[in-house]
Order: structure tokens, then sequence, then C-alpha cells
């Protein structure tokens, strides 16, 4: 199978260098790797450091938006690419990651559309009783379940898993996709900028006619950078913004999913009392102040 993956980075030159270095140490070596960059300073010179070790194509893109870099970066793949795959500029696959994702793939049924390499340091979960709780299952507001979509549009998170696992969203971090899969879908542009809820949004279209899977064995690392590309009032308004249009999008329940919202507005909050965190604060706000513009709209 040829298989090239798309890299969108945005100003985190430190952090691309040691993604590629982690593809470029991996057992089994990709056919290509296409960087779609939306520097204010491009990285191109980074990417030329792995010229001997990599068979590399740069594109700058703007404006930034992680959804429509990937999806510039699908439409430049070779005719012959069977698997495109998709790693964040802060993440890294471990040793032999790619070769345990390639041997999963190898004898997978061909009804898989997209499988994510295992999250191994992934952090604590916060608010993990009220997940647990049989009423939020109930009500269709979350679940214990790993991977699963809600009623409620939200989805449930996967974790670090001790076996493969299928699931009804697929996170974009670290994942690869057949190519077949974007000839009837793509990355929703709507999710522009900082993409919150892009993920979720192609993975679970995407489920609409393809089973989808995390591989154990293939683990990556997320390694938050210090560059953030939203502060926190923000992006308390881009979660509410996104995850509205989300619910409406699939036709899932509105009033369960603005239960849900007031659910996670009240573990911002006692997160943000419990901790003094200032960023827990301006979320809770940013929250506050996206559903006063939804509700006057």
């Amino acid at each position: 199978m040829n298989l090239v993956f798309v890299i969108p980075t945005k100003d985190r030159p430190g952090e691309l260098r040691k993604a590629l270095r982690s593809l470029a140490v991996q057992s089994y070596r990709p056919d290509g790797v296409i960087v779609v960059d939306s520097s204010n300073r491009p990285v191109k010179a980074v990417v030329s450091e792995f010229a001997g070790k990599l068979q590399l194509r740069y594109i700058h893109h703007e404006p930034p938006s992680a959804s429509a870099q990937r999806n510039a970066g699908v439409r430049m793949l070779p005719p012959e690419a069977r698997l495109v795959g998709f790693i964040d500029d802060d993440a890294t696959l471990e040793p032999f990651a790619l070769e345990r994702m390639m041997a999963f793939l190898d004898s997978a049924a061909p009804d898989i559309g997209g499988c994510a390499f295992n999250l191994v340091n992934h952090p604590p979960l916060r608010a993990s009783l009220f997940k647990r709780i049989r009423m939020a299952e109930v009500l269709g507001l979350y679940s214990a379940r790993p991977g699963v979509v809600m009623p409620s549009s939200w989805q449930t998170m996967i974790g670090t898993l001790r076996e493969n696992l299928f699931t009804d969203w697929l996170p974009s971090g670290a994942a690869v996709w057949r190519t077949e899969v974007f000839q009837t879908a793509h990355f929703d542009e709507f999710f522009s900028g900082y993409s919150y809820l892009e993920d979720l949004d192609f993975s679970f279209n995407v489920r609409r006619r393809w089973r989808l899977a995390v591989v154990a064995g293939a683990g990556y690392r997320h390694n938050p950078s210090p560059v953030r590309h939203l502060d926190g009032f923000n992006f308390g308004r881009r979660e509410i913004q996104n995850r509205l249009y989300f619910v409406r999008k699939h036709g899932q329940s509105v009033a369960r999913c603005r239960l849900a919202i007031a659910g996670r507005l009240g573990i911002t909050l006692c997160e943000a009392v419990r901790h003094l965190d200032g960023v827990s604060f301006r979320r809770a706000a940013g929250n506050v102040a996206e559903l006063k513009a939804a509700i006057v709209s």
C-alpha cells in the first residue's frame, strides 16, 4: 500500500522537527510526506533537514486552518496513494508504530475506512465521575464507553487502550485513512482557524459508510506546545459555536446538546474555582458570551 502523510503546521518549527524525525526513524517509512505550512515565518528550512530521509513536499497555505490545510494536502496526493496519514505538528509516533499500523491495515476488512494511533500519554480525564453516572448515559449526555458519540452530540474520550477498539469517531492528531474515503468526504472548512471538533465532524460523517478503529499497538504522543492559537475566552466561544453547528448538521438533539453544554459549563466553573485557574474562568466566560449570542440570533 502506498502511504502518504499530511502534516498541517503553524508557527511550531521545533515541534514539526520532532514530528518529522519520528516519521524518519520508523521501521516502516511512509512513501511521502506533505507539509502544509501556514506559519507567519515559513518552516521550509525545517522540512529541508529531512530531504535525505523522507520523500517530502512543502506547500505554503493561507489562511491558517487545520481543516483547510488537510484538504489542501489531500488534493496534492499522488494518484498511486492508497492511504493518507495525518499527524499534528505537536505529535510524535512511537517506535514501530507505523509498522504495527500497517500490519493491522494489511489484514483489516475492506470496510475499515480509518484507523487512529493510540495516544499513550493521554492526560487524566477531569470530571470522570460525572461522565460515568448512569443518568448521564440515559439522558444521552455522556457515557463511560470510550469512543462513542452520544445523542447530545458529545463524544466520549478514547484514552489509552490496551486492545484494539472500534469507535464512532477518531481524533485527527495521528490517524491513517483509506484514500477512497475522500471521494465522498472532506474536512468541513466551517471549522476554520483553530479547528475545534473538525475531527469529530469528519470521522463521524465517514462512520456512516465505513468502520473506524484505534490500533492499540501503534502508539503516539501528543506533546502540547506552548504556542497556542486561541486564548481561553475565544476558545470558550468557539467551543459552543462549533458544538451547535455539529449537532444541527448531523441532525442530533439540540435540547440534549444544550443540557450537555450546561453540564460542561458547570464542570469548567468548578475547575476554575478549585484550581484558581484563570484560563478556565475565561473559557467559561466565552461559553456564556456565545450562548447569549446564539439565543439572540
